[in-house]
């Protein structure tokens, strides 16, 4: 796909990844719908970015896992820069949540985030790929999908589903839709970890060095212009740690 013109809508796009995949996409030439639920300075600060380089982008507020703000983005988007040909999701949560302190709220809110939003999402943008004969969905999982991280079970059984729900719908939207995925492994680290807990984890990864938000842009810029034989796809960017134990 020549993404000159196209609408991307990324969510979460205000931070860290999410940040990154917007600048990437509109640097290649898309219109980018910049999603954020709470980061509103952060977002305004991206469509800032993308318009001082001559890009057209715009912000927008949405709770995701709320149908009716989806109905709201989706609206307020086709109005102000058309239909959404690319769709990422992006936008993630991210906390311990160990077996004897984790509560229902904890499994509603990472469940809803990891989950339900990228799937009510997708459902309401999706109909208007397939009516027009084309579109792209790059889901954001993680490596800790089929990798547990001990103490993140929620999170991680989080992921696994966002993974499913990525080969499930390619099968589902194929031919017109291209749904695929992209598991980051270790990049940006959370701002509560130390520098030693950093540093034993860097000690695993093979290319010897924490990845950037730009590494998993650059997938996500991938799949959508290159990936044209590629559905229900998970590309793993990780700098080898899953082989590398």
């Amino acid at each position: 796909m020549n993404l000159h013109g196209k609408v991307a809508l990324v969510t979460g796009a205000g931070r860290r990844v999410g940040r990154a995949i917007a600048l990437e996409l509109a640097a290649r030439g898309a219109k980018v719908a910049v999603h954020f639920r709470t980061s509103k300075a952060e977002a305004d600060d991206v469509v800032s970015l993308i318009k001082a380089g001559g890009g057209v982008a715009s912000a927008y507020r949405a709770d995701l896992t709320n149908v009716l703000e989806i109905q709201w983005l989706a609206r307020w988007i086709e109005e102000e820069l058309g239909y959404v040909d690319v769709l990422v999701n992006s936008a993630s949560e991210f906390f311990e949540t160990a077996l004897v302190t984790s509560s229902d709220a904890d499994w509603d809110r990472l469940m809803g985030a990891n989950v339900k939003a990228p799937f009510q999402t997708i459902r309401r943008f999706a109909p208007m790929m397939v009516q027009r004969g084309a579109g792209h969905i790059v889901n954001v999982t993680d490596v800790y999908a089929n990798r547990p991280l001990p103490g993140y079970s929620i999170y991680c059984a989080s992921k696994a589903a966002l993974w499913m729900l990525t080969r499930s719908l390619a099968l589902e939207l194929a031919p017109h839709v291209q749904v695929n995925a992209v598991a980051p492994g270790t990049v940006m680290f959370p701002e509560d970890f130390d520098e030693a807990s950093r540093a034993k984890i860097v000690r695993r990864v093979p290319l010897g060095r924490e990845g950037t938000p730009e590494d998993i842009a650059r997938a996500v810029r991938f799949l959508v212009e290159d990936g044209g034989y590629m559905t229900g796809s998970v590309i793993t960017v990780d700098g080898g740690k899953e082989i590398g134990g």
